[in-house]
């Protein structure tokens, strides 16, 4: 959080870096960024980091007597109207939302999938289902897997119409003359590397271990190693690049890990542990089975484990009861 005035009476810590300064940092480093102040300063000063949707984090800025709260950036993929709504509650302020699917009581397909466990394979066509939903044109929808919920009318225009969502593991799938790609994100990667490897040398083991399980890079849902590579620039970049979390296991946590993986004496004993990558990944997965075990080469390791998720349309979830204000009836299902 930066606060242009009232630091010190709020407690909130001073930073002495420029915000231009703190904003390129925390904009690399965080999901969500709360600015305390004039709107105005906050758009210039995240303006030069601004790079996509998907990447972007959430950006919220809130007036210093906290009368309004508003999603400035990444509203749905990064989550910032959900997280003005919250915040407006515990405060008492007005949520500023003005995305157009929510002011007018329609699915945001796009929150949704990132709620749901799904990565957007095509950003592209979130705008064609969004102006089709907000005109009432049909959208349909096809899924490979199991979705949970009753379909929202917004989504029932059957296979015959001509946008609509596909959810599952075919990257080229097609079953509407223009088509949403979700791909289910169940595949935690685990990877051990030597100090020093390049990003493209990780990136290109990653990809091969894709290859081999026959399911698409955008089905990873994250990184795994041991914390002694918590300061990894290949690693770290590669994560930043793709928009996923790098999550780094103690030793001690590695091993806790329950089940039958590839060891090495030598990792033991330099490290603590006896496989990085398998254990990694299976505690990233949660317990998830491997569907790729320890693959080596070029100084990087890598496997697979599979993450289970249950997307589902569930209840619609809504705001403070205040009907008055229009800003208060943004719906997310």
């Amino acid at each position: 959080m930066h606060a242009k005035t009232s630091m010190d009476t709020l407690g909130v810590p001073r930073v002495e870096c420029s915000m231009r300064r703190w904003t390129e940092q925390a904009f690399a480093e965080n999901d969500v960024l709360v600015f305390v102040g004039a709107i105005g300063i906050a758009v210039r000063e995240i303006a030069p980091f601004v790079k996509r949707k998907d990447l972007d984090p959430a950006v919220i800025g809130i007036d210093e007597l906290g009368h309004y709260c508003v999603p400035l950036l990444s509203g749905h993929i990064g989550g910032a109207n959900g997280y003005a709504l919250e915040i407006s509650r515990k405060i008492g302020a007005v949520p500023v939302v003005t995305t157009a699917t929510d002011i007018n009581g329609k699915i945001s397909i796009d929150a949704w999938a990132v709620s749901n466990g799904l990565a957007v394979q095509n950003l592209g066509a979130i705008k064609d289902v969004s102006s089709a939903v907000l005109s009432g044109s049909p959208v349909g929808l096809v899924s490979d897997i199991p979705v949970g919920g009753a379909v929202p009318p917004e989504l029932s225009g059957g296979k015959d119409a001509p946008v609509g969502v596909y959810i599952g593991y075919d990257t080229s799938a097609k079953p509407f003359p223009a088509t949403l790609r979700l791909v289910p994100r169940t595949c935690a990667v685990g990877i051990g590397c030597r100090r020093g490897t390049p990003e493209e040398a990780i990136a290109a083991a990653v990809s091969e271990a894709f290859a081999k399980i026959g399911l698409p890079p955008e089905s990873a849902c994250g990184f795994a190693t041991i914390d002694l590579k918590k300061d990894e620039e290949g690693l770290i970049s590669l994560a930043a690049r793709r928009g996923l979390p790098l999550v780094c296991y103690t030793a001690e946590e590695l091993k806790e890990v329950p089940g039958e993986f590839s060891s090495s004496g030598f990792v033991r004993s330099v490290i603590g542990v006896d496989c990085v990558c398998e254990r990694s990944a299976v505690r990233l997965a949660g317990g998830g089975k491997l569907l790729l075990r320890k693959q080596a080469g070029n100084g990087v390791t890598v496997a697979v484990a599979e993450k289970e998720i249950s997307p589902s349309f569930g209840k619609r979830r809504q705001g403070p009861q205040n009907q008055s204000n229009p800003a208060f009836r943004a719906l997310s299902y």
